[in-house]
């Protein structure tokens, strides 16, 4: 058995979804697509970057999961290709810890549009580069759907925007197994390999998202700000660890992100 660092497996999974959703310009008409806000925070959707797009995240986590002490985490990646007409593709090489510049591994994904605020995912986390795995298993493969409902007051427009947000996806890893402190502290050993996420624009220009991870729920909001109209910098709080299923209690989780496309 691998040891594992649950301090560092705490912050893998929200690194995913540090970017903005509307990072890549939506130039395609007539289209309907996501609010430009976050639509997750713990798990994966099925929106990723392409056509040139580069995206930076960093987030933290106060506490650690099984700790005192707080941690965390940075992502950057590319994204390429074109989801609309092929495919899109990102990979983002992911720090998982602030502290030491030990552990460094990669994420990727490929997504595709598929038309009426839709698209679908298969992807893969925790490629280890550097230092110790974070699991006692191997990668995290997935696979994801992810569906806007079309805002009708702006079904008219060239693209319309929706306000309600689900995916729902199923993998392996870390959505299906618990880590062994929560073996060890009585929780079992399974996840539910199905995990979830849903978002709706409660208050204006605002989102509220209710996750299931696999093994636990989270709730957060996010916003994205937009500098000069054009550089889009995404803001995401939340707490983690909602019921005793995993973790020792609830933590609260914090995120920035940002994107520049060609």
């Amino acid at each position: 058995m691998k040891k594992i660092n649950l301090r560092k497996l705490a912050l893998f999974g929200f690194l995913l979804s540090l970017w903005p959703c509307a990072a890549n310009a939506f130039e395609y008409s007539p289209l309907s697509f996501p609010n430009s806000h976050p639509k997750s925070f713990l798990t994966p959707t099925a929106w990723g970057a392409s056509n040139g797009t580069i995206f930076f995240g960093i987030g933290g986590t106060f506490p650690a999961p099984y700790s005192d002490d707080n941690d965390g985490g940075a992502m950057l990646g590319v994204g390429i290709g074109d989801p609309y007409d092929a495919v899109g593709f990102h990979v983002g090489v992911v720090n998982y810890d602030l502290s030491d510049w030990e552990r460094i591994g990669l994420n990727m994904q490929l997504h595709r549009y598929l038309g009426s605020g839709s698209s679908i995912a298969v992807g893969v986390e925790r490629i280890m580069l550097t230092g110790e795995d974070l699991s006692d298993g191997d990668e995290s493969y997935y696979i994801v759907f992810s569906q806007g409902l079309i805002d009708k007051v702006q079904a008219n427009q060239e693209v319309s925007r929706t306000k309600l947000h689900y995916s729902i996806g199923v993998g392996k890893g870390r959505f299906s197994e618990k880590s062994p402190l929560d073996v060890a502290t009585g929780k079992g050993e399974d996840g539910t390999w199905v995990f979830g996420n849903v978002a709706y624009e409660l208050f204006e220009d605002i989102n509220v998202i209710c996750e299931w991870t696999g093994t636990n729920l989270s709730a957060s909001v996010g916003k994205t700000f937009f500098i000069s109209n054009s550089v889009p910098v995404a803001v995401t709080l939340g707490v983690a660890d909602l019921t005793d299923n995993s973790g020792d209690g609830v933590r609260f989780i914090a995120g920035l992100s940002t994107a520049i496309w060609r």
